[in-house]
């Protein structure tokens, strides 16, 4: 079963500074159908002006992965780090026992546009971890690359959750494949582009929540940047 949510039924909040859609409840945002899928808790689509940006505050027993699509994010944590994060790479923090954080827009002008994931943990109250990893452009591109999975395979971005996430960029007319396990589940993320995924038509901020279903096919009518979630 391939459950379809469409971009334009998403929470959104324009607060200025920030242009953002919820594909799930979040904030002021309530949808007792929507209220995440699986270990899914928050899929955000967020634009943030220039010079500006969420302030510092705390988050625990979250597994937490920031995508940018354009722009730059600097990151800040009270782990020490001090990062700036751009198109390509893929961040990760594992709030576990708590952790405080900020993520700015470092131009005066330009925004960036980012997804914000989050993610439920397997385990709770574990030491803090922060990971940022590049992906080379060419190693999603009309593959589907793991960028996080539970055990880092393939130099992907190790996780505490029971979930891997694929990327991908396929180019008009190319296709993605991907089999699920038995009594496993797939949530697709259009970003960017049109498609289809087993023949349903899905184009820019789209979702799919899958379950009963093993074999996956995501097909680009027009260049398409998608993420893939397999999971428990």
């Amino acid at each position: 079963m391939i459950t379809i949510r469409k971009a334009s039924d998403r929470g959104h909040a324009n607060h200025g500074w920030l242009d953002t859609y919820h594909t799930f409840s979040f904030a002021g945002f309530y949808d007792p159908k929507f209220m995440g899928f699986r270990s899914l808790r928050v899929i955000n689509d967020d634009t943030v002006a220039g010079g500006r940006g969420f302030g510092t505050h705390p988050h625990d027993n979250m597994e937490i992965i920031t995508y940018i699509l354009s722009g730059t994010l600097r990151h800040k944590d009270s782990m020490g780090h001090q990062q700036d994060i751009v198109p390509g790479e893929v961040q990760h923090m594992s709030a576990g026992t708590g952790i405080m954080h900020s993520e700015f827009n470092p131009s005066p002008t330009e925004p960036v546009h980012l997804y914000q994931i989050w993610i439920e943990p397997k385990s709770e109250s574990i030491k803090p971890a922060y990971h940022q990893t590049r992906f080379a452009p060419e190693s999603r591109l009309n593959t589907l690359k793991l960028v996080a999975s539970p055990d880092g395979a393939d130099g992907s971005i190790p996780i505490n959750a029971d979930a891997r996430l694929f990327a991908s960029t396929i180019g008009p007319g190319k296709s993605v494949s991907h089999t699920l396990g038995k009594g496993r589940h797939g949530w697709v993320q259009v970003l960017r582009g049109e498609g289809t995924l087993n023949g349903s038509k899905m184009g820019t901020g789209d979702g799919a929540a899958i379950s009963d279903e093993s074999a996956l096919t995501v097909k680009a009518d027009k260049e398409a940047e998608i993420l893939l979630f397999d999971l428990a």
